[in-house]
């Protein structure tokens, strides 16, 4: 089977055979995955952008975005993008200069970098650690940093608070969120993306997918409730709270540097709703058929990808129902659920996980 780390071992023999050093394909190989992966983001950002405006306006009986692009005004995301990106650039007066303009660059970076153990497809994968779960979740909590980089250089109270409280939830959910993750851990034995996957293939029962959102149901929604607060999505958007921080720690921010941040929320998103998927739901797995034409790998590999998609954006969507239905919870009623709620369900979910596993052995 053809896969994306075969490609690049064929490729390193290649420019070993012409005599080229080793950094040359280093560089091309790290030039095109980062190219590829920010072209990705860059697009499914402004289509969850369009897609959470209609889906807010048809919650709301209204039509949202008609106009621009025709149908459904499908490119008013675009023509906000060159909008934004035609906005000048204010840094405050008093602000830390150089911490608040790398702030935006710490968010999205560490967004950036979770996309690398992504299982997309069979063998479609940047890089498959054995690690790649450990480090997926402690990439994207480098989010955190950026945020309080944005809050405390901006020189504004209204974005240090949001940046504050934006540190209290991350530190709150995190435990939780990582404690709703051990149990498919420890059923599959490995935190490698792709290991996880093949981990469930079969069946339960002889009817069921093995997925494990089905002995792990109680994972799987502190896993998802923590990730909405991880991502900052109502009813857990305390860290923006546009009613009272006016916009949170991006207050400040405009133009591009907005927009970044803008970037990165979307692209968290996706990340998460990735573990989700690659955690409980299958990951690409799914039904598929042979094509006429195309080798049987090949065929398996393109499912592959498109049941990875729907089932990520399933979960998007998810989310986005969430935000414009539910009403944002006050900073107490936010710290207490994480404590006194989530984290005592996840102690108990891994205790029964681990003496079941422990019986059925």
């Amino acid at each position: 089977m053809i896969t994306f780390a075969k490609l690049v071992e064929q490729f390193y023999a290649l420019t070993a055979a012409w005599g080229l050093p080793w950094l040359v394909p280093t560089l091309v190989v790290m030039t095109v995955v980062v190219g590829v992966v920010v072209a990705y983001i860059a697009v499914a950002s402004m289509f969850m952008i369009w897609w959470e405006r209609k889906i807010s306006a048809h919650i709301q009986v209204r039509f949202g975005p008609m106009r621009v692009g025709g149908w459904h005004g499908w490119a008013q995301s675009i023509a906000d993008g060159i909008k934004l990106l035609l906005k000048e650039d204010i840094i405050p007066a008093r602000a830390d200069k150089v911490v608040f303009v790398l702030a935006p660059m710490v968010v999205f970076a560490a967004a950036l970098a979770s996309y690398v153990t992504i299982p997309w497809a069979p063998g479609l994968i940047v890089r498959d650690l054995n690690i790649g779960l450990l480090y997926m979740v402690s990439i994207s909590s480098l989010v955190v940093v950026g945020i309080i980089m944005a809050g405390w250089s901006s020189n504004n109270k209204y974005a240090t608070l949001g940046a504050m409280r934006s540190a209290a939830q991350a530190v709150s959910y995190e435990v939780p969120l990582v404690l709703s993750i051990l149990g498919p851990v420890m059923i599959a034995g490995t935190m490698s993306m792709g290991r996880l996957v093949e981990a469930q293939g079969g069946t339960w029962f002889g009817f069921l997918p093995r997925w494990f959102v089905f002995p792990q149901a109680v994972a799987f929604l502190v896993y998802f409730i923590c990730a909405l607060a991880e991502c900052n999505r109502l009813p857990f958007d305390i860290p923006e709270a546009e009613s009272e921080l006016v916009a949170g720690f991006h207050v400040e921010y405009s133009g591009m540097r907005f927009a970044i941040f803008f970037l990165a929320e979307y692209a968290n998103m996706f990340v998460v709703a990735a573990i989700a998927t690659t955690l409980f739901l299958g990951g690409w797995r799914g039904p598929w058929i042979p094509i006429p034409g195309l080798p049987p790998e090949v065929a398996h590999g393109l499912f592959g990808l498109v049941w990875f998609q729907l089932k990520c954006y399933f979960l998007i969507f998810v989310m986005m129902w969430l935000r414009w239905t539910l009403n944002r919870l006050r900073v107490d009623q936010l710290m207490d659920f994480a404590w006194k709620v989530l984290l005592p369900i996840a102690f108990a979910n891994l205790i029964v996980t681990g003496l079941v596993l422990t019986l059925w052995r």
